[in-house]
Parts: structure tokens; C-alpha cells; sequence
């Protein structure tokens, strides 16, 4: 395994990362965002407040890109899998 192999494999693992993790982010930060303008408008400084819309959000983000990310995990774990042989 060379230098460039190494460089593929952390830059693809970083790609499918973000392809993975960035829609739940990406919703948790809007939701977040959100919440945080209508508190500071409303002075209401619930806890509880911020934490449940966001939980809920991402429950429903999450079960309706679950296949999304599965087949991109699957993906990029089978692509592991036939560079297993090219390796020395």
C-alpha cells in the first residue's frame, strides 16, 4: 500500500462521512437556528424547548434517509472489500 492509496482511502472515508452524517447536521443546525431566533424573540429560555423539536427532527430525517445512507456505507464498505486483494 503506497502513499496515494492511504490518501484515497482517509479522503473517500471523509466523503461518505459527510455524505452520511451531513443531512441529520445539516437539520439539527436549521432546527437549532430556528429555535434560537423564536426564543430570543419570545424571551423564553426553555431548555427543553431546544432539545425536543430537535430530537424529533432528526427521528424523522433519520428513518427517511436511512436508506440513503445505508446503501452509501454499503457502497464504499464493498468497495473496501475489492481493494482488499490489490493490497501488499
Amino acid at each position: 500500500m503506497n502513499e496515494e492509496m492511504v490518501v484515497y482511502l482517509v479522503r473517500e472515508a471523509f466523503f461518505h462521512v459527510l455524505v452520511v452524517a451531513g443531512p441529520l447536521l445539516l437539520v439539527a443546525l436549521v432546527v437549532g437556528l430556528v429555535i434560537a431566533i423564536l426564543q430570543a424573540a419570545t424571551t423564553v429560555s426553555e431548555q427543553t424547548l431546544t432539545f425536543v423539536p430537535k430530537l424529533v427532527a432528526l427521528m424523522v430525517v433519520g428513518v427517511l434517509t436511512l436508506p440513503f445512507m445505508l446503501g452509501a456505507l454499503k457502497r464504499y464498505v464493498l468497495g473496501l472489500f475489492q481493494l482488499i486483494p490489490t493490497l501488499r
